[in-house]
């Protein structure tokens, strides 16, 4: 018979045998193989405001910077009572843009036609900059930890326009554009609470049809800048061609009147990839700062779009507006399209 020796010792000390009957006695008072596990029910991913979610306890926020901005009092309103159209949405999961390079038709002298009757995209040559890559020092940056803020941050967001918040139903004619559902009432919102730049890569003749179809009421004195296809550093030959642009927010960022821009730009702060946001359908344009992107589907003009795309994309904004590094929050959580509505009606 097996006796424990009198003087007590430690598990480590143990014999393999009583190691053995030890784990015998816990398999009995451990859960079953097969028992069920309780389900807990998914929250909602985004808030319905921004000053909901800074109401949320943040552990582990640790800021070393609050803005403390005076922001609009609309911005504590749900995007339902802003968006009264919005139906469900129904739509899937968005790929992020990788770092790594993506191919692109190598340049030709010719100009073919592929099988839809459109010039196919080439790649810009080396004097329009040639194909971006993020730098080791944006990765860099974008490589730590997602910082809840105790206050909201102000944003530059970027947004495209044809695809995004536009359509053109025929290229004939140029000066006839449609707006994606929620359009409008998206761009007040973001005007209203962001700093707001619009960027084509149309040409600026198309850009200002477009936003004449766009910015009603005073909504033009709202926007920072306007860009347009002038704005890529295109060299002659490639601005006439179809050629793949990239939006690289480093010329945003340096140019002097969206600079200026910043509400504490006397103090010394700047627009960054800590504060930025680009709002567009393509993936490879947002290349030079992939962590910056907010991917949407490309709008074709079906105005029975499955998904309320715009009133979800107001929400992670006000999401990301609560965090110290917009790169550092969408590496780690991206935007997602929902196959529910994120807020209740």
């Amino acid at each position: 018979m097996f006796m424990f020796p009198t003087r007590v010792c430690s598990a480590r000390a143990a014999s393999p045998i009583i190691s053995k009957c030890l784990r015998s006695q816990n398999r009995k008072y451990s859960r079953p193989r097969n028992a069920a596990v309780e389900q807990k029910p998914e929250k909602n991913r985004y808030p319905q405001s921004k000053m909901e979610y800074a109401q949320q306890p943040q552990p582990g926020a640790n800021p070393t910077t609050s803005y403390q901005l005076p922001l609009p009092q609309q911005i504590s309103q749900p995007w339902n009572s802003i968006y009264p159209t919005a139906t469900t949405p129904v739509g899937r999961a968005l790929q992020r843009p990788p770092p790594a390079s993506q191919s692109i038709p190598s340049r030709s002298r010719g100009n073919p036609r592929m099988s839809n009757g459109k010039e196919p995209v080439i790649a810009p040559s080396q004097q329009s900059g040639g194909i971006p890559n993020p730098t080791k020092e944006y990765l860099r940056l974008s490589n730590v930890p997602a910082m809840p803020t105790d206050q909201p941050r102000h944003l530059l967001v970027v947004i495209d326009l044809n695809g995004t918040l536009l359509h053109r139903p025929n290229r004939k004619q140029p000066t006839k554009f449609v707006m994606r559902p929620n359009a409008a009432q998206f761009l007040k919102y973001c005007a209203d609470t962001f700093t707001v730049v619009l960027w084509s890569s149309a040409r600026p003749e198309n850009v200002a049809n477009m936003c004449k179809t766009i910015l009603v009421d005073n909504m033009r004195d709202k926007i920072v800048a306007i860009w347009g296809r002038d704005k890529f550093g295109l060299s002659p030959q490639d601005y006439n061609l179809h050629t793949q642009v990239y939006k690289r927010l480093s010329t945003l960022w340096k140019d002097p009147i969206i600079a200026r821009s910043h509400p504490l730009f006397e103090s010394g702060h700047r627009w960054d990839q800590t504060n930025t946001v680009l709002i567009d359908d393509s993936i490879e344009k947002g290349r030079s700062e992939p962590y910056n992107l907010i991917q949407i589907p490309e709008w074709t003009g079906d105005m029975n779009e499955t998904g309320s795309i715009l009133p979800q994309v107001h929400d992670y904004l006000n999401f990301l507006s609560t965090h110290m590094n917009v790169s550092a929050t969408i590496r780690v959580q991206p935007f997602i399209i929902h196959p529910y509505n994120p807020i209740p009606q």
